[in-house]
């Protein structure tokens, strides 16, 4: 088989539209050939690139990107470093302009018409993507409360991209569709959250009536000598809840130094509760039987019922 000939410099080894290789002289032929691949229509790549992730996914579509296009919502999102719902495809591209201007239409792209409003991108490694804050507010309307919660955790903690400020005075201003739901997310998200999996653990305990836990806390001998750091901790009860998603196979040196860990923290005195990714299948019933078995063992009480106030004539203020 021929081999095809070199492509010009500023093609070789990357993501180019069609249109640029034209303008290089490529013919049809070329772009045609069998060591190129065409992730969206327009667009070459270099053939066994290997899967590519959401940063080289973009990467690919950005070179047909118009100067007025952005990639925005899950996309954004996942660009960042937040979690996406699980289930989702982070690889399905979400691509926004600003009215009056439009939405690319093209296969694998879900286009937004967006209202204008500065400071309107973001730019990583030289792509265009929409605010954080307003990327989180966008999807507002469609994520479920504790996505929302695990991206917000992200944004404002791990990811250092905002303050939880940021993102109230983002939907103060500027939320309509998915306002109320915003909001609720707003109250439960927390600085100190280092995976969605301890978001998610955490609210599903706060669900269930428990004390809402501290966040990754150091916990230390009387000396000051560090001892271990906790995902959850109830200090008062002496309680670390830790999630662990790991299945059947993982390094066994690894899990040797867990178990070493995990000794030392029960021989400070404090109760350790593992919570693997069974434990929190469906309602994670089964995670919260777990904590509160152990806080009842050591002191802790529910709060009892409080009667509802009567309804007022006037409804909601």
């Amino acid at each position: 088989m021929r081999r095809p000939q070199p492509l010009p410099e500023p093609l070789r080894g990357v993501p180019f539209s069609v249109g640029a290789a034209r303008a290089m002289d490529v013919t049809a032929g070329r772009l045609d050939a069998s060591d190129l691949e065409i992730p969206f229509r327009g667009v070459r790549i270099p053939r066994g690139a290997g899967p590519a992730d959401v940063a080289e996914r973009c990467a690919q579509y950005a070179v047909r990107l118009r100067p007025w296009q952005f990639f925005s919502h899950d996309t954004a999102l996942a660009r960042f470093g937040a979690p996406l719902p699980f289930g989702s495809d982070p690889l399905a591209l979400h691509v926004a302009a600003h009215r009056p201007k439009r939405e690319p239409r093209a296969d694998g792209v879900i286009g937004h018409r967006l209202s204008e409003r500065s400071p309107a991108v973001w730019t990583v490694s030289g792509i265009p993507f929409e605010h954080p804050a307003r990327a989180w507010r966008h999807v507002g309307a469609v994520w479920q409360h504790d996505d929302l919660v695990a991206a917000g955790d992200y944004l404002i903690g791990r990811g250092r991209l905002l303050t939880l400020e940021q993102l109230a005075d983002e939907v103060e201003l500027h939320a309509t569709r998915g306002r109320s739901r915003l909001i609720r997310a707003l109250a439960d998200i927390r600085p100190g959250s280092e995976s969605s999996e301890e978001t998610r653990l955490r609210l599903v305990l706060q669900r269930a009536g428990l004390p809402e836990p501290e966040l990754n806390p150091e916990l230390r001998r009387e000396s000051g000598a560090f001892i271990a750091r906790l995902d959850l901790a109830y200090r008062r009860w002496r309680i670390a809840v830790e999630y662990d998603g790991r299945q059947h196979a993982f390094d066994d040196a690894q899990f040797a130094r867990d178990a070493d860990r995990w000794h030392a923290i029960r021989a400070s005195g404090w109760e350790h509760v593992r919570i693997l990714r069974h434990h929190l299948r469906g309602d994670g019933r089964r995670a919260v039987d777990m904590v509160r078995s152990v806080l009842l063992r050591a002191g802790w009480r529910p709060d009892p019922p409080t009667e509802a106030p009567p309804r007022s004539h006037l409804g909601r203020l």
